[in-house]
């Protein structure tokens, strides 16, 4: 079954950059590692079971990246995809066929670490039928060993991911493709008071996958102007607001955002140009 969200990644065109501007977010970073043959490297930044990726093409391998990534990339930095675990890949698969959606295989995937570690995992990609932002991932590897050299404290306070945000131009429309696609009835629709959108969250474990329609000028809006459709936020739990938005100013970073969510919360909020084109978000006690 699909059971959280196992991770985003966030597309640069200088990994070294979106370490310091993430490290200056407050997130602690640390080089992850190649992708052999496909022609990028990438950054990790590890919570307690999921993690934020920060994915570079390696210079002179642009061939090996392919031409999507490099044209996701001509346009700027920004969140290309998120990354929907699974604990039996082939099974979610079969479903999915069932369900009438084109997705592929699963396909062995795999990471060497700068220490010489070999990570693996399968993956499956959705066709161009289903041309969602996301893909599906089974992890090989286990928990323990991939987060070996990630310390998985970060001075922002952020723990886990809470949820990612894709901006759509009609909620419902894309509420009832990503329920067919997940395999669950489509949520009812809520607003979003930060992002200023009408969202249906979808609950995958102790995560949400959230697909928002602007109803007003504000990221949402922003996002789904700058880049059309597709993930542009994903927000965390801190266990200090007041810590993460100190860490932010000591660090030269403009001072974020702040609002009230929906569920009462007070949140913060990173804005794009200053997040690698991601909207980057904290919300928790002061």
């Amino acid at each position: 079954m699909l059971t959280r969200i196992d991770h985003v990644m966030i597309c640069v065109p200088d990994l070294h950059q979106a370490i310091d501007a993430y490290t200056r977010i407050g997130f602690t970073v640390r080089p992850g590692g190649v992708h052999p043959g496909g022609g990028t490297e990438n950054a990790i930044a590890f919570f307690q079971d999921d993690y934020l990726e920060l994915l570079a093409v390696r210079q002179g391998e642009e061939h090996l990246a392919g031409a999507a990534l490099m044209e996701f990339l001509s346009r700027g930095p920004g969140l290309r995809y998120v990354a929907v675990q699974s604990d039996d890949l082939a099974a979610d698969v079969t479903a999915m066929r069932r369900r009438g959606v084109d997705v592929s295989d699963p396909v062995d995937g795999g990471r060497r670490t700068p220490s010489g570690q070999a990570l693996r995992w399968k993956a499956a990609r959705l066709g161009p039928g289903n041309g969602l932002p996301i893909f599906f991932i089974e992890h090989l590897t286990p928990l323990a060993e991939r987060r070996v050299g990630h310390p998985g404290q970060h001075p922002n306070g952020a723990f886990r991911t809470e949820r990612v945000y894709i901006t759509v131009p009609d909620v419902a429309k894309a509420a009832a493709v990503y329920g067919r696609v997940l395999g669950v009835p489509a949520p009812p629709v809520q607003r979003g008071n930060v992002i200023k959108a009408d969202m249906a969250v979808f609950d995958l474990g102790p995560t949400g996958l959230t697909v928002a329609q602007p109803v007003e000028p504000g990221p949402a809006a922003e996002a789904l102007a700058r880049r059309g459709s597709g993930p542009f936020q994903a927000l965390y739990p801190t266990r200090s607001m007041d810590a993460a938005a100190k860490w932010m100013t000591d660090h030269g970073m403009p001072p974020p955002a702040r609002g009230i969510r929906n569920t009462g919360e007070q949140a913060m909020l990173v804005e794009p140009a200053n997040a690698c084109g991601v909207y980057v978000g904290l919300f928790g006690p002061a």
